[in-house]
């Protein structure tokens, strides 16, 4: 589906950005797209998107809206990652008082 400019509409959905979406991603991140906000008019070719930052789990971890181009976007599957199968960070071990 593409809007009258042509340019392609955004689906809810996990995404990679990196620098082919906008060159604001030198480094990439995974974002769950939670809808496209076509109210604000941008030029052709590029979009705003309402959605959540993911963590390495999928977890969401920042509410952003960016501006993106939808043909760099990429679509990718996340299966989620349960709590327990999830490692867990090394215990700081107390310091010991030994004379």
């Amino acid at each position: 589906m593409t809007r009258e400019d042509g340019t392609p509409r955004v689906s809810p959905g996990v995404y990679l950005l990196d620098r082919a979406a906008s060159p604001q991603f030198a480094s990439p991140i995974l974002v769950r797209v939670i809808r496209e906000l076509p109210d604000r008019h941008p030029p052709h070719g590029w979009t705003w998107v309402d959605c959540y930052q993911l963590d390495r789990h999928g977890d969401a971890t920042e509410k952003r809206q960016l501006f993106v181009m939808p043909h760099g976007m990429r679509p990718v599957n996340v299966p989620p990652v349960p709590y327990a199968a999830r490692g867990r960070p090394p215990r700081s071990r107390p310091a010991r008082a030994d004379g």
